[in-house]
């Protein structure tokens, strides 16, 4: 695989693509200055980046799409070449709420489409494909889907389009051999969240695992390239062919991210770090609790009743009903 800053696709199993490197731009609402987002994707744009991965609950899609905006107003990029992954939230996942919340999305990102819409956790998928033929979303996928998960999609009768893309935790200390080569079986992309191993946020991470950036094998290899280890790290994920999408709002680090198309890693290299794999997972997905339902006679533990759906994983995230868009008709209640 022949990759480079300025061609670095990979092909989707609908016929679209999607840059092996983006831009994660989660960020605690409560935390972070505004305007810290609009920046950081500018900055991103302007250094190549042509995949930016966001979501509903972030409560910074307006910074994104104003972004991406500049730079199209700028001539700096044309629509076409931004690839952008949206999210659609937990609690709503019934059908009947699955376009609504993505024509909000649009309407916050100020844009006509998607590139990438997917579940969040196992829900409702048959909404999601009238999305795609209504052209919302280019792409639609899942996100922290097991084998199992998987296979209760491929194999419901009736399905239109499989997903194209499963986005779960990946990284050298959580390579998820068994699940890549399912997917890759499948023709599914496995895009990887935390793929240097996350921040040491106790809401989201187990602060009990090794921070990965300090791996003594991850560095050695750095140094011979004159790379850092989160270089390598990414650059380790890119040459199986998973989709990374490192988030920071650091100009610095934005732009080091980036720079992981210059050297190439041996097999022996990439073996030696297969082998630091310790099934260790940084997110926590207990916190996830608030739904777990699919239709069709999957699992259903959240009612469909909007006063009866709440956002209990992130307490910050009370204040998402109060967002001048979405405060009339938000299907996000506080419990």
């Amino acid at each position: 695989m022949n990759l480079t800053a300025e061609s670095h696709r990979v092909p989707l199993s609908d016929g679209n693509s999607i840059p092996l490197l983006g831009l994660g731009t989660y960020a605690d609402p409560q935390k972070t200055p505004k305007g810290s987002c609009l920046e950081s994707v500018k900055i991103a744009i302007d250094t190549g980046y042509r995949h930016i991965d966001g979501a509903f609950v972030y409560y910074n899609e307006h910074e994104v799409g104003q972004a991406i905006r500049e730079k199209i107003a700028e001539g700096r990029i044309k629509r076409e070449d931004i690839f952008y992954c949206g999210k659609l939230w937990n609690t709503c996942h019934p059908p009947e709420l699955v376009r609504p919340t993505l024509e909000k999305t649009l309407k916050i990102l100020q844009l006509d489409y998607v590139d990438l819409y997917i579940i969040e956790l196992p829900m409702a998928f048959k909404a999601m494909e009238a999305c795609k033929d209504a052209g919302l979303a280019k792409s639609i996928g899942v996100s922290n889907f097991n084998r199992r998960q998987l296979e209760m999609i491929l194999n419901k009768p009736g399905l239109k389009y499989k997903p194209v893309s499963n986005q779960v935790e990946c990284h050298p200390y959580f390579t998820q051999p068994k699940l890549l080569e399912f997917c890759r079986q499948h023709n599914i992309v496995i895009v990887g969240y935390s793929p240097l191993g996350t921040s040491r946020d106790e809401t989201w991470v187990n602060v009990s695992s090794p921070p990965l950036l300090k791996d003594p094998v991850l560095n050695a290899i750095g140094k011979k390239y004159n790379k850092t280890a989160a270089q390598v790290a990414l650059r380790f994920s890119i040459q199986r062919g998973v989709v990374v999408i490192p988030k920071s709002f650091n100009p610095q680090r934005i732009r080091e991210n980036f720079q992981i198309f210059d050297f190439c890693l041996t097999e022996k290299e990439m073996k030696e770090i297969e082998a630091l794999n310790k099934n260790v997972r940084y997110v926590e997905l207990l916190m996830w609790h608030s739904a777990c339902f699919m239709e069709d006679g999957l699992e259903r533990k959240t009612p469909k009743t909007l006063d009866k759906m709440y956002i209990a994983p992130f307490p910050q995230l009370r204040n998402f009903t109060r967002h001048p868009t979405f405060a009339a008709s938000s299907c996000m209640h506080p419990r």
